[in-house]
């Protein structure tokens, strides 16, 4: 078992997931680059650095989870930090095609089921799985954080009030996914509450990633701010919260 605090982050072959590990690689950690593809994995872990790992890591996958829990174990023997960022936004969105005008192609009366079952697949199931596979070697650790990558337009009570900006956006597939993944977050939190393991929701914003095609406004420097506080949280921190790295605490 090595000296240096270990993380994995989900998904962080690109975007918001290469920063958050570039950011704790700062920090003094040793990151493991999850990512499907093994290649971009380790072209992204050359890019953060010697103390970045790349890990092919499928949150889809049973056995793709199983076999980066195993290699985590015989490598290193615990986890300190585990960030459930990988996630997708949808599946059949034209690139230019405005997010407002594809909301309505994703109501509740005319959504794709099968678009919503592969979207909950990879942003619910998919950290649910990882969670379960990694807690043992979190476990291992003297005192875990786990940050799950939410957004805001997953919050029920803003999209509760009719002036929310992006509440005529909030349908089943994406939005409800943050839904679904604040909840899992919470429920993750009690679970642990007599741990020394911390679970936190992080929100980063609309930022400029793949995700939305680069129409977002934040920078991935602003957008892995949140999830990083998070990650290196002291004993005194929260567990069982939804923030922002601006806006502070967001309301479930």
């Amino acid at each position: 078992m090595q000296d240096k605090p270990v993380a994995l982050v989900t998904g962080a072959n690109q975007g918001i997931g290469l920063q958050i590990a570039k950011d704790l690689v700062a920090h003094g950690f040793t990151v493991l680059i999850g990512s499907r593809n093994l290649e971009r994995g380790e072209a992204a872990a050359w890019e953060v650095g010697p103390d970045a790992r790349a890990l092919q890591l499928d949150v889809t996958d049973r056995a793709s989870i199983a076999a980066a829990a195993d290699r985590i174990r015989k490598e290193v023997g615990r986890l300190d930090v585990l960030v459930n960022n990988a996630a997708i936004s949808n599946t059949s969105k034209p690139p230019d095609m405005p997010i407002a005008e594809f909301a309505k192609l994703t109501r509740p009366s005319n959504v794709s089921l099968d678009e919503v079952r592969t979207v909950w697949e990879t942003n619910v199931f998919g950290p649910l799985a990882v969670y379960q596979a990694m807690l043992p070697l979190l476990r291992q650790a003297p005192a875990a954080r786990i940050v799950n990558v939410s957004s805001g337009v997953g919050s029920l009570t803003r999209n509760s009030d009719p002036a929310y900006p992006y509440r005529s956006t909030f349908g089943p597939s994406y939005p409800a996914s943050k839904t679904a993944l604040n909840a899992i977050t919470l429920a993750m939190a009690i679970e642990l509450e007599s741990t020394r393991i911390k679970v936190n929701a992080a929100s980063p914003g609309f930022t400029k990633t793949n995700l939305n095609h680069y129409a977002g406004t934040e920078t991935v420097e602003e957008g892995a701010r949140e999830a990083v506080r998070l990650a290196l949280l002291g004993p005194d921190g929260p567990t069982g919260t939804f923030s922002h790295a601006t806006l502070g605490t967001l309301p479930w």
